[in-house]
């Protein structure tokens, strides 16, 4: 048999069913989904399998979600001290003693988080806000007073992701953007996120603007022990609604496009 001018020796001199022609096409084969790259499309590759790889991205930028907002463990950092508070000042009907306590344990959560060499970023938060509420409540010795700075805080997030939903930079994209790895990209060569991103910011309006519309009402009556129950009680479930409807917009929204690394 004679090699024609070209190709590789093996294949040239190859022909179907001998061993040389199965090994030059398994090569040929390996060369090509190796040229493509990790998470592109080869010239083999379904309609199918596109769409899989695709929803697969989706999936994966989806359950970010609970990630940016640090889990069920940041949920319960910003949480359990509001419910301390009141279960100590219906024991001691002391509200110093029930803001120290609330103090207290936030404290504690950022010194185990600290020690576990994990991010303090939800536990410094709860830190925060029960120390200016405990500020505000011993200083009027009003213990509704401790809820204030949170009533506060939940009326103006609720304007912030309004307003940046409305000169779209939707705030929910600001916070996921750089757990995907896509940061800015959503904004402008994505429009399909941004549009999603949009949209979870608006329910996160909705949902988070419960809180207030309750709560401010139970204030001003000065009902300590249901105003404390009840900002409790819509804490979690609340912030738990609000990432599963984000979880849900977003799996149906176009997978994430990766920023470059100089970016």
């Amino acid at each position: 048999m004679t090699n024609l001018p070209g190709g590789d020796p093996a294949a040239r001199t190859a022909v179907p069913g001998d061993d040389r022609y199965l090994e030059a096409s398994v090569e040929q084969a390996l060369t090509a989904v190796t040229a493509a790259g990790p998470g592109e499309a080869t010239a083999e590759e379904t309609a199918e399998e596109i769409a899989a790889r695709e929803a697969a991205a989706s999936r994966e930028a989806a359950d970010s979600i609970m990630k940016a907002f640090g889990g069920i463990r940041g949920m319960v950092d910003m949480t359990l001290p509001g419910l301390v508070f009141i279960l100590t000042f219906n024991i001691t009907h002391q509200v110093s003693t029930a803001a120290w306590a609330a103090l207290g344990l936030s404290a504690v959560f950022v010194v185990i988080r600290l020690l576990r060499r994990e991010t303090i970023q939800h536990a410094f938060s709860g830190v925060f806000g029960v120390a200016i509420g405990a500020w505000i409540s011993m200083k009027t010795g009003k213990a509704e007073n401790f809820y204030l700075p949170g009533l506060l805080y939940n009326v103006a997030y609720c304007l912030a992701l309004a307003i940046s939903a409305v000169v779209r930079w939707p705030l929910v994209g600001l916070m996921l953007g750089p757990v995907t790895g896509e940061m800015f990209t959503w904004r402008t060569e994505n429009p399909g996120r941004l549009k999603a991103y949009t949209k979870a910011t608006w329910a996160w309006v909705v949902i988070m603007g419960i809180k207030p519309v309750i709560l401010f009402p139970l204030y001003f009556t000065g009902d300590t022990t249901l105003l404390g129950w009840l900002k409790t009680a819509l804490g979690i479930p609340a912030l738990v609604l609000a990432m599963y409807v984000t979880w849900r917009i977003l799996l149906k929204a176009p997978p994430p496009i990766k920023a470059p690394v100089e970016d």
